[in-house]
């Protein structure tokens, strides 16, 4: 169950990191960070202040889903040192590579690994239920 509980972890740090990474985006179009309006800040990047700010609510959205299936998996009894944790794994290097090439405006290359994250999530969801 450790590595499960590990890319959890870093599956909840990954949209803080994506806003951090947009700090010097939104200083640079704004001057400073709104700390008073940051959600309506962030709607108003550009460019690559826009896919950073994206890819933070992605991050956000993906770590839902994952997060039920570990529970539906761990309610369910799932071997955590079997395929539940390769497919955690997968889901971490997806969701990583995701968000860097959101930002790095690489569309394609961000659609697949988002779909690799969500068959993760689904694999995951399949143990739990078989």
């Amino acid at each position: 169950m450790t590595v499960q509980l590990w890319c959890l972890l870093i599956g909840a740090m990954l949209p803080y990191v994506w806003h951090f990474v947009s700090v010097p985006f939104k200083n640079k179009q704004f001057g400073e960070v709104d700390i008073g309006e940051p959600r309506a800040q962030g709607m108003g990047l550009v460019d690559t202040g826009a896919r950073v700010w994206a890819a933070q609510l992605n991050a956000w959205e993906a770590l839902g889903l994952f997060s039920v299936a570990n529970l539906a998996a761990f309610m369910a009894g799932v071997d955590p040192e079997g395929y539940w944790s390769l497919a955690a794994i997968i889901w971490v290097v997806a969701r990583v590579c995701h968000g860097g090439f959101y930002i790095a405006g690489f569309g394609l290359v961000r659609v697949l690994c988002f779909a690799v994250g969500l068959g993760m999530c689904l694999w995951i969801f399949s143990m739990a239920l078989i």
